[in-house]
C-alpha cells in the first residue's frame, strides 16, 4: 500500500505515541501499519522497505509542505527557494548601495545613476539629446605623438630628395624599390655580406690557362665523372681543383702557382663540379679517374 506523505504527517513522527505520560518516550508506531519500533529510525527503514515509501523529514520553510530529503534542504523545491528568497534592495548580493545623487554638469540638474554604471557626470537627458561628445583634436602638433611631421631626406644611391615621417628614417634612405635593390647589391656582396668567410682565391695567376688547357684536352672534353660532352653541357667544361688553391695560399711553403699541376685538376660538369666543391665526391675517386684519363690518352 502506497501511503500519501501529506496524510502521514511529519509532525505525528516527530511526536510519536507513548504509553506513559512524562516518561522517555520508549515506542514509536508506523503511521500505516501501526506497528511498534523501538526508535525513529526504526520506523524509517520499515516504511521504506515495506511500504515502498520514504517517510516525510523535513517541513519546507516557504509552502510548509512536509517532504523527504536525505541532506539538509530548507525548501521543498527550488521554486519555493527562489520564492522565499528575495534579490531586490540589500538582499541582491551584488548590492552596492543602490543610486546616488549628482549634479550634471552640463546643465546643473540634479539626477540618480547606479555608482557601478557609471561616474555620474551627465544627465540622461544631456547624454541623449546635447552634443557634448566632441572628438579630440589629433592633427599635426595636437597629437601626442606628433614628431615635426614629415622631414626632407636624399636618396643614398641616387641622392634624390624624398619626404618620409620620422619613423620611416632609418640609417638608410632610398627613394624607391630600384635604389634599394642596387644599395642591397652594393652592401651585401663580398665582405658586406652576413655569411662572408673571405671570398675567393682572386686571381689564380700564371700557369693556370695552359693546365687549364692540358685538362680539357686530356680528358677529351668531357666531365670525368658522368661523361657529360662540351656540346651538351653547351661550353666546355669546369676544370676543378681537386686540393684547392685556398691551401696552397694559406700554406707557408707554397704559392698560388704551386695548385696548377695536371695531376690536381680535373674536367666537370656544373653539376659535378658543384658536388665535387661540397666534398659529395671524395678526392680519391677525382683521383683515380685522372689515371684512367691518363692511361687513354696515352695509348
Amino acid at each position: 500500500m502506497r501511503v500519501s506523505l501529506t496524510t502521514i504527517g511529519f509532525s505525528s513522527l516527530r511526536n510519536p505515541t507513548s504509553e506513559s505520560v512524562g516518561s522517555r518516550v520508549t515506542e514509536h508506531r508506523c503511521p500505516s501499519c501501526e506497528r511498534s519500533f523501538a526508535t525513529l529510525r526504526a520506523v524509517r527503514v520499515h516504511h521504506s522497505r515495506t511500504h515502498g515509501t520514504n517517510l516525510p523529514n523535513r517541513r519546507c520553510a516557504n509552502c510548509e509542505t512536509e517532504f523527504h530529503a536525505e541532506h539538509e534542504r530548507k525548501y521543498c523545491s527550488g521554486q519555493c527557494r527562489e520564492a522565499s528568497t528575495s534579490r531586490s534592495g540589500r538582499q541582491n548580493p551584488n548590492y552596492k548601495g543602490a543610486k546616488t545623487v549628482g549634479e550634471c554638469e552640463l546643465c546643473g540638474a540634479a539626477f540618480e545613476f547606479y555608482p557601478s554604471d557609471k561616474s555620474g557626470r551627465y544627465c540622461p537627458d544631456c547624454v541623449d539629446s546635447r552634443t557634448w561628445q566632441k572628438p579630440p583634436v589629433a592633427t599635426e602638433a595636437d597629437n601626442p605623438r606628433w614628431k615635426g611631421g614629415k622631414r626632407d631626406v636624399d636618396c643614398v644611391v641616387c641622392g634624390t630628395t624624398v619626404e618620409r615621417y620620422p619613423s620611416n628614417i632609418g640609417t638608410v634612405t632610398v627613394c624607391g624599390e630600384k635604389c634599394r635593390r642596387e644599395w642591397l647589391s652594393e652592401t651585401f656582396s663580398g665582405s658586406g655580406h652576413p655569411n662572408w668567410k673571405g671570398g675567393g682565391n682572386g686571381s689564380y695567376g700564371a700557369g693556370w690557362n695552359a693546365v687549364r688547357k692540358l685538362a680539357l684536352k686530356r680528358d677529351g672534353y668531357e666531365c670525368l665523372v658522368c661523361g657529360a660532352t662540351s656540346a651538351e653541357i653547351g661550353r666546355n667544361p669546369d676544370v676543378h681543383h681537386i686540393v684547392p688553391v685556398r691551401w696552397f695560399v694559406e700554406s707557408e711553403n707554397h704559392s698560388r702557382e704551386d695548385a696548377h699541376f695536371l695531376d690536381n685538376v680535373v674536367s666537370l660538369c656544373v653539376r659535378c663540379h658543384r658536388k665535387a666543391d661540397f666534398g659529395n665526391i671524395s678526392r680519391e675517386e677525382l683521383r683515380s679517374l685522372i689515371e684512367v684519363a691518363d692511361s687513354d690518352s696515352s695509348t
